[in-house]
């Protein structure tokens, strides 16, 4: 898919703050995915867009979390640990994966991948670790697998 006058006015970023701010159109696809208000307790005072674009900017830019911007909501706040752990992160991708394939006319669940590694070195503290005589890398190796559009299938 090349550069058409219609990609490049979906893509384009300069009404954002930042670059990695999430436009209405991508903040659509993924806002039905967050939590909704808890039934219990305060009311939810912070956008979660706005949680979801620190998320991103500290992603993109590789920032200290303690160092985000005034502007996004207080570090403390901005947290990933349990959308992490309820899956949130993987069924978003995994919409997304499926969305992204359907545009390009491909089915819906890919039928065919691709396994890629790389080793790593890792520090005496990060678990298990090995040697890579090929690549003479003491550490960890890992593996990602990604369908025929490069799409990564968890």
């Amino acid at each position: 898919m090349g550069w058409t006058d219609f990609t490049r006015r979906q893509y384009v970023r300069r009404a954002s703050r930042y670059a990695s701010d999430l436009t209405d159109r991508e903040w659509g696809l993924i806002a039905s995915f967050l939590p909704g208000p808890k039934r219990l307790g305060r009311p939810r005072r912070t956008d979660l867009r706005e949680v979801v674009n620190a998320l991103l900017y500290l992603a993109s830019t590789g920032c200290q979390w303690r160092m985000l911007p005034k502007d996004f909501p207080p570090f403390t706040t901005v947290q990933v640990y349990e959308w992490r752990a309820t899956g949130l992160w993987r069924r978003i991708n995994h919409h997304l994966v499926m969305e992204a394939r359907e545009l390009e006319g491909k089915k819906a669940s890919p039928s065919a991948g691709v396994i890629d590694s790389q080793s790593v070195k890792t520090t005496e503290s990060g678990g298990i670790s090995g040697y890579d005589a090929g690549k003479r890398v003491k550490g960890r190796k890992r593996h990602i697998v990604v369908d025929t559009l490069g799409l990564w299938s968890g």
